[in-house]
């Protein structure tokens, strides 16, 4: 039996010798391997935190212990180690594990997690919240992969540093997020632990320490620690952290657990507030994601040990690699035309552009508010700033949007990726908001096409108007056409909608990604004897009002789907300007989208059809209207 199969939760760890934790480090790591290479997720994360999540586990006892966890994707061997080893293969599986934390899932998930650098901030309410209830536990706070560049982590270490609370964090310094860090401090933590004066500095503080005489060891073993701290003073990343309050320990060998083992303990019992510097590698342990940390963040299912992909590619490309390749066309056309992007080159395909016009593209780091305010006062200067963010990700940054953008009607693009459901990557990852959000802000432009090359035409279309923001939002998906260059696609008119099929019967508008699926359920209602009109609502605000007025004019059924939030969204919208056109024939109006709650995770496509967002579902809400609406004129 494997010490694996004998670990069902962290007391069955903490019982193991020490001397047997290089092989269960080991095991965790090749179980990890063993399930994304089946079933695919986040990777090269969880592999580079092997050695540090067994080392928590076995000193701290949790989950009375409170470990809180950045992030989340970096948890997959926590996983494991709390008792969920079993069920790892139904990891971002529609009804299976969560991709990253989860209250409700396990105890020992202090904290939610899912965006990056929220873990100190929460710990920190953690550890004001027992001493304010008199308990007495430990705290500890893990976070990296990139998330100290966000402003939000020094928020809270500034609010931390000054007190004598007794509080931990624990910082995975791996020199990488999803992309190699970017920004300062990555910069400043690399460069200073590399600095051969400090390296020689230190040695030579160990050197003196091991010469010295055994009568005089007390007094040199005191002057050799007292040299060290200064020297730790004047060139290591301690500095920073220990003028904002906390003790610095480290840097320690992320990668010997042992060493971890030790340095956690002596932690463990230490008062006030400790930062621990570990230092890992991503990927640690899988040589293809070591030589490429970047690209395994994350993978679909792959041979283990050629590193190749399993899973059939091929196909249409996704809406992403569309918006990349755009984006270079773009900027070819006007050298104003620049792309910023948050951490995300990769999963924006902005790496495309960076390539192209590496002058021209800004990557903030896991600073999304930053990014909004920099375009904007790229956009007072005549620059076309393009900011290319997940919607869920955006979501961080609405106030720079609404404050720094929209009141001064600055022309910022926003480009938002992964807009509606986001399959696998669940609740935290879904961008269901951004109509809501953006609609709701006062001067945006707000759009979502209906395909690839309509999003380029859009985009394109933003750029030359250049008349205050625009928004514009496409899912996680293949687009369902190829996509021509974008030279060979035709224009847009600002603000018009594009009626694709005509019926008297019902007319559904759709937005987005919704499109297809209306035109899919009209056809099927067609052969039931239900004839509908589709509309391609390109443009939800401002919208084309001469169309709108059109349609609810002249059907009986009116049927809006959105791939967004019902509340408060394009369907409400609509409603509200309804009322506003006065009480004579109104029709029967109907908003289909996402209801008041968070969808879980799963394949998209199952999903969409969960939530009665596919074909099927859309004919059934006009399969009941219409015959609603008949049984009314009946009676």
């Amino acid at each position: 039996m494997s010490f694996l199969d004998r670990i069902r939760d962290p007391r069955d760890l903490r019982a193991l010798p020490q001397g047997e934790l290089r092989r269960l480090v080991d095991e965790v790591r090749q179980r990890h391997i063993d399930v994304v290479s089946q079933k695919g997720g986040h990777f090269g994360a969880s592999l580079g935190v092997a050695e540090l999540t067994v080392a928590l586990h076995y000193v701290f006892e949790t989950p009375r212990d409170q470990i809180v966890w950045d992030t989340g994707h970096q948890a997959y061997i926590h996983k494991i180690l709390t008792g969920r080893n079993d069920r790892l293969p139904s990891i971002r599986q529609l009804g299976g594990l969560a991709p990253f934390l989860r209250r409700d899932e396990s105890e020992y998930d202090a904290f939610g997690a899912g965006h990056a650098s929220t873990s100190i901030s929460a710990a920190w309410g953690m550890a004001v919240g027992r001493d304010l209830m008199g308990e007495d536990f430990r705290v500890a706070a893990i976070i990296g992969d990139g998330a100290m560049g966000c402003g939000l982590a020094y928020e809270a270490l500034n609010n931390a540093g000054h007190t004598k609370r007794d509080f931990i964090v624990v910082l995975n310094d791996n020199d990488m997020s999803i992309a190699p860090a970017v920004g300062a401090m990555n910069k400043y933590l690399t460069g200073m632990i590399t600095n051969p004066a400090y390296n020689k500095a230190r040695n030579l503080v160990k050197e003196i320490l091991h010469r010295a005489p055994s009568s005089i060891g007390g007094v040199m073993e005191e002057v050799a620690g007292r040299l060290e701290e200064s020297v730790k003073h004047m060139l290591t990343p301690g500095l920073i952290f220990e003028e904002l309050g906390f003790r610095y320990v480290g840097p320690v060998d992320g990668h010997d657990v042992d060493a971890l083992v030790e340095t956690l303990g002596r932690v463990r019992t230490m008062k006030g507030p400790i930062l621990v510097h570990v230092l890992t590698q991503k990927g640690k342990g899988f040589v293809p994601a070591e030589a490429d940390p970047w690209t395994w963040h994350a993978s679909g299912p792959f041979d283990k040990v050629t590193g190749k992909g399993t899973k059939g590619g091929g196909g249409l490309p996704r809406y992403q690699k569309v918006f990349g390749q755009g984006l270079v066309e773009l900027a070819d056309a006007d050298p104003r035309v620049v792309a910023i992007t948050a951490a995300m080159p990769d999963g924006t395909s902005t790496d495309i552009f960076q390539k192209a016009h590496p002058d021209r593209y800004f990557d903030v780091g896991i600073a999304e508010g930053h990014g909004v305010t920099f375009a904007a006062g790229l956009a007072t200067r005549g620059i076309k700033p393009i900011v290319a963010i997940y919607s869920t990700f955006l979501q961080r940054a609405f106030d720079n949007i609404v404050h720094d953008v929209a009141l001064q009607g600055l022309p910022v693009v926003f480009g938002m990726d992964r807009a509606g459901i986001a399959g696998e990557d669940g609740p935290t990852h879904h961008g269901t908001l951004d109509i809501v959000y953006m609609l709701g802000v006062p001067g945006m432009t707000v759009t979502a096409p209906k395909d690839g090359s309509e999003m380029l035409a859009l985009l394109r279309l933003a750029t030359q108007r250049h008349d205050g923001p625009w928004s514009v939002r496409w899912p996680r998906d293949a687009v369902p056409d190829p996509v021509p260059s974008l030279a060979d696609i035709p224009p847009v008119e600002p603000h018009t909608w594009e009626i694709l099929r005509n019926g008297p019967d019902a007319v559904i508008l759709a937005v987005g990604t919704m499109v297809h699926a209306a035109l899919r359920a009209a056809e099927q209602l067609g052969m039931e004897g239900i004839r509908c009109t589709v509309v391609n609502c390109r443009f939800l605000k401002p919208y084309d009002r001469a169309v709108f007025e059109e349609m609810v004019r002249s059907h009986p059924v009116v049927v809006t789907v959105e791939e967004g939030q019902v509340t408060n969204g394009f369907g409400a919208f609509l409603s509200r300007e309804l009322d506003a056109l006065g009480p004579d024939r109104r029709p029967l109006m109907s908003a289909l989208g996402i209801l008041d709650g968070f969808i879980q995770h799963g394949a998209r496509g199952a999903l969409l059809a969960e939530i009665g967002l596919d074909a099927e579902g859309i004919a059934e809400r006009v399969r009941t209207l219409v015959a609603s609406r008949e049984g009314s004129v009946v009676r």
